[in-house]
């Protein structure tokens, strides 16, 4: 394996678990050259999901595009990595278990969301603000409004 650090190619492994109910094997492993300490993950190879598009267009299933987007709505917030990992595990996992070869890239979104908004409110709402793509600020409002009226509808629960 390839060091991050130092592009060297060698690495031993100092520490191997199962992680996402065994699903994935998690590696720490040290660079023989510079001894920088990095992690991988192994799981096993899926059949290709394609995603719909807004605009028709069919991609690959990333599930790295979908960490890229939590992490950019979560940056600054008390989120850390192994939160949002655990979260792009649980979207693959749902969308997955659907067993379907093509999913739209909305339903991903609200299944993001539907993770998001019990994690970090402020995080779900920079979310949906890209996701939805709010056209003015009375979208925006509404969206607001609507969390606010669930977390009453929890309180009185």
């Amino acid at each position: 394996m390839k060091c991050p650090h130092c592009r060297n190619n060698g690495s031993r492994v100092v520490d191997s678990r199962p992680t996402d109910e065994g699903r994935v094997i998690r590696r720490r492993r040290e660079c023989e050259k510079c001894g920088f300490r990095f992690t991988t993950f192994e799981r096993v190879e899926a059949t290709p999901l394609l995603v719909i598009k807004k605009n028709g267009s069919r991609e690959e299933f990333d599930r790295d595009k979908i960490l890229k987007g939590i992490v950019r709505a979560a940056e600054k917030r008390p989120l850390n990595m192994e939160q949002m990992t655990d979260m792009v595990d649980k979207v693959e996992n749902k969308v997955r278990s659907l067993g379907e070869s093509e999913i739209s890239s909305q339903i991903i979104g609200e299944y993001v969301m539907n993770i998001l908004v019990d994690l970090d409110e402020i995080a779900y709402i920079r979310f949906a603000s890209v996701y939805r793509q709010f056209k003015d600020m009375h979208v925006f409002l509404d969206e607001l409004q609507d969390m606010m009226k669930k977390d009453e509808e929890k309180e009185k629960e």
